[in-house]
């Protein structure tokens, strides 16, 4: 196990930030028509609850809107959020969740691996709990993982099966003979995702390449010499590619390729198809996690992590038109999103 090498590189991290500016701050009171169930908690106790959420775009959300409902449901007034947004620096999350363990919060969510990594290196104590995570074994730089953290984190993933995503480039180009995989190199969760697809496509003899870019400065080169290249693009749940799908889309619809991505909100942005989790329901489901923390006392080191229930075949209904393209039954067509803010974690 890496994890303390990595534990230790992330508190030094963290010790640099120091008091520095953070990102974008609310603190979120429940509504009162939520009152009557707070008196239906077990204990009765006011929580501080601290959100440290990644980046502002539709997906993570999304997530953060569902947790939110989930403990408001629960709780109504005795619940005090603190929704703080690290603009997609991941340095400010560090200083964010330093805040949080300052002020002795009752529980922190963290939205993003990286918002999750800077959370686990502020605390071994506070219960934390991730979400928009594609794989926790990744995040937290952890071999042979089995499903719980042995940690004070647990939280939900929001990774699709990625050999149906295989499947479905098949299903959508049945004669493709190269898929670019694109993906910014420095999430660990887009680069899990990818290697895990390229196994697929190993196995079925489609070659595919990897396009990779370092941030969004990046994008639009990586992209323009990836069209030119391929039959088919893939770009997993990755939060860089998802804050400038308009980008991507401008370059990918003139040249008529087939984007299949990691989820809905990107393909509403700038894709085909994709296999769709909500991520609404993924917060939600952490939230019901919380409470059990919360009111039961529930340790998190021993709560497995949970994943979507349910997938949906979808594609974006403007870009099929757009790049002339005809889909096979079996897929929701979603409207497209001209805002260039849209998915997920990795």
């Amino acid at each position: 196990m890496k994890m303390r090498r990595f534990m230790a590189a992330a508190v030094s991290a963290a010790m640099a930030v120091g008091l520095a500016a953070c990102g974008s701050s609310s603190s979120t009171a429940s509504s009162s028509a939520n009152a009557t169930s707070a008196a239906s908690g077990a204990s009765g106790k006011t929580y501080k609850i601290g959100i440290c959420q990644l980046v502002q775009h539709n997906a993570l959300d999304a997530a953060t809107q569902g947790f939110e409902d989930a403990l408001t449901k629960e709780f109504g007034d005795n619940v005090k959020i603190d929704l703080q947004n690290a603009q997609g620096d991941s340095t400010t999350c560090a200083t964010i969740v330093n805040g949080f363990v300052s002020n002795n919060y009752d529980l922190i969510m963290a939205n993003a691996t990286p918002a999750l990594q800077a959370a686990v290196s502020a605390t071994s104590t506070i219960p934390i709990l991730g979400t928009s995570v594609t794989d926790y074994g990744t995040a937290l730089s952890m071999d042979n993982f089995s499903g719980t953290t042995g940690l004070n984190v647990s939280g939900t993933s929001d990774l699709a099966p990625l050999d149906q995503q295989e499947a479905m480039i098949k299903e959508l180009v049945p004669n493709v003979k190269k898929v670019a995989i694109v993906y910014c190199s420095a999430e660990a969760n887009s680069e899990f995702q990818a290697q895990k697809i390229e196994g697929y496509l190993k196995d079925d003899g489609i070659a595919y390449q990897e396009y990779t870019f370092a941030d969004s400065n990046d994008i639009q080169s990586v992209v323009q010499s990836a069209v030119s290249d391929c039959d088919a693009m893939y770009i997993p749940t990755d939060n860089t590619a998802a804050s400038n799908m308009t980008l991507v889309k401008n370059i990918t619809e003139p040249a008529k390729i087939p984007v299949i991505c990691g989820e809905e909100n990107m393909c509403k942005a700038g894709g085909l198809a994709t296999l769709s989790i909500s991520y609404y329901d993924l917060g939600y489901q952490t939230g019901k996690m919380a409470i059990d923390i919360l009111e039961n006392g529930t340790d998190p080191s021993t709560m497995a992590i949970q994943y979507a229930s349910a997938t949906t075949k979808e594609y974006n209904a403007d870009y099929a038109k757009a790049i002339g393209f005809t889909m096979p039954d079996g897929y929701t067509a979603i409207g497209s999103d001209d805002s260039s803010a849209s998915s997920t974690e990795s």
